[in-house]
């Protein structure tokens, strides 16, 4: 896949970095909205294939690293699974973070929906883990993809050189 024009680098350039900024506040804003750690996940992904049309395969293979991906898809699943398991003396994903105070534990207040982002307990803090294993596990689809792809036309291009 070869790089576009100079103006759709340029456009992928400017425009690509809001895609993350508007993917991750879904995820962070996912208890509060429609959204949440897949949805993000799914847009800040597509910043990868923003990249990999705009600026071609081989330019994004030299930017990517797929073992940072694999770390941050592991990552994100011992987050949410360890939370899941934090509660466990009580139930099994309990909300043990609720009500407690702190960064993730502030009392909602009563009435409507005040935007309060600290106040879901664990709900915000396994939207953020589902957000990190998307992103990743996304990605890495792209890029093994691509490179399925790159492999195949390589294939094809020594058989018509035989």
């Amino acid at each position: 896949m070869n790089p576009l024009s100079l103006i759709v680098r340029t456009v992928c350039n400017v425009f690509a970095w809001f895609m993350v900024i508007f993917g991750a506040y879904i995820i962070v804003h996912g208890h509060l909205s429609p959204g949440g750690g897949f949805q993000g996940g799914a847009v800040v992904a597509t910043f990868i294939a923003f990249l990999l049309v705009a600026h071609g395969g081989k330019r994004l293979l030299g930017w990517v690293k797929e073992g940072l991906f694999s770390a941050v898809e592991s990552t994100g699943l011992l987050i949410f699974l360890g939370a899941g398991l934090f509660g466990i003396s009580t139930t099994f994903f309990y909300n043990f973070l609720a009500k407690k105070g702190g960064l993730f534990g502030s009392v909602v207040p009563l009435g409507s929906n005040t935007g309060v982002l600290n106040s879901s307990g664990t709900i915000a803090l396994m939207n953020l883990a589902v957000g990190l294993e998307v992103v990743a596990g996304l990605s890495l689809i792209i890029v093994y993809m691509f490179k399925g792809i790159r492999l195949e036309l390589d294939r094809e291009e020594e058989s018509h050189d035989r």
